[in-house]
């Protein structure tokens, strides 16, 4: 009786259940290898400079490799970093928080989204290299204080193409490489997450993960619970579903990523009801502008600036070391759970656009 093909799930739990962790050191590099890892150290610097260029480097590599699902879904899920950045100084927020607990805010945000590219993109750009070059170079992830985890995904990928483990895989690896050093980090915790829980649960937009479009139209999810590593994992399965799943869906967003460059402010999606410039007067109360997703008639746009004009670009501190990946059982979330979502969001985005602008209606202005 002929032996039966493992299946790609199968391999790769096989294959962490034995992993140890190599050091670099025990890894002899040739010539050629050590000058691909400075031009890959190079070229992830020249593109992490901030949330716009991080953001559109994700869709120029899936526009190159469509194969690498992960760079649409992070290049969406990094538009709305972008977004949250930006509403810390546009209509609603600045008069809500104080100035410091902005800043504050801004630091987390921009802090992960920095973490994720300097450790996705080395990936990147090594199996852009394999390709070239026709052989795996996956071994050189431990250079890059890769994940063992993610070593062996990549070397089963290079064998199978499976997009659905992959993708996952990613989404596992990104939101595990942050649990420690900023859903965890002890500063975080006391400045930002103990101190807005309630806002970034129940009525601020950070919770929102939107995708536009077509004509002024959203998909997407609500994450409740940001701070649980499990529910973060979960949304990610969720939103895959929403952008890939569904090729039309799958289809229009893409097209509207195409034709908008992403700048941070929500004008990118509705230019209806945003705009980059402030149209209010300065030490005038707030005056309700919204109803259903519409201005009211006469009513001026409110105000989203775009990342570059909202905030200076931040030198940030190397990556902590050390690896996540413990426990193979992690392999569980791998598996396709079969669901179909449908991703509508609209209603719900709305509703917290009215709620933050009646909480800015009730808050006197704080100054800038």
């Amino acid at each position: 009786m002929r032996n039966r093909v493992k299946t790609p799930l199968e391999s790769i739990t096989e294959e962490l259940k034995k992993k140890s962790k190599i050091p670099p050191s025990a890894i002899k590099l040739t010539k050629g290898e050590e000058i691909l890892l400075e031009k890959i150290r190079s070229n992830t610097r020249d593109h992490n400079f901030n949330n716009v260029t991080r953001t559109k480097a994700y869709l120029d590599f899936y526009l190159k490799h469509p194969e690498i699902q992960w760079a649409f879904l992070g290049h969406m899920v990094s538009r709305n970093g972008g977004w949250n950045m930006t509403d810390l100084k546009g209509e609603f927020l600045p008069r809500l928080m104080a100035k410091t607990d902005r800043h504050l805010f801004f630091q987390f945000l921009e802090r992960g989204n920095w973490l994720i590219f300097q450790d996705v993109y080395p990936q990147f750009l090594l199996y852009e290299e394999s390709l070239r070059q026709r052989k795996p170079l996956f071994h050189l992830c431990a250079f890059f204080n890769i994940s063992t985890f993610m070593e062996t995904i990549w070397q089963q990928f290079w064998k199978n193409q499976d997009t659905y483990i992959h993708t996952i895989a990613m989404v596992i690896n990104e939101q595990s490489y942050l649990e420690n050093r900023v859903v965890q980090n002890p500063h975080y915790q006391k400045e930002v997450i103990n101190n807005f829980e309630f806002m970034l649960q129940d009525w601020l937009s950070f919770n929102h993960i939107l995708f536009p479009y077509g004509k002024k139209q959203l998909s997407g999810q609500t994450l409740h619970q940001f701070e649980i590593l499990h529910e973060r994992i979960l949304l990610g399965k969720r939103l895959y579903t929403i952008l890939f799943k569904n090729k039309e869906t799958h289809q229009q967003v893409l097209e509207w990523a195409k034709r908008t460059p992403h700048t941070g402010s929500r004008k990118d999606y509705w230019p209806h009801i945003f705009n980059t410039v402030n149209e209010g007067m300065p030490g005038f109360p707030y005056q309700l502008r919204l109803e259903s997703c519409q201005l009211r008639k006469g009513a001026r746009k409110i105000y989203s600036p775009t990342l570059e004009n909202a905030w200076k670009n931040v030198s940030q501190e190397e990556a902590e070391k050390g690896d996540w990946f413990e426990d193979w059982q992690v392999v569980e979330y791998l598996t396709d759970d079969d669901e179909m979502i449908n991703g509508e969001i609209k209603h719900e985005y709305c509703k917290t656009l009215e709620r933050l602008e009646l909480a800015t209606l009730a808050k006197k202005a704080i100054t800038f």
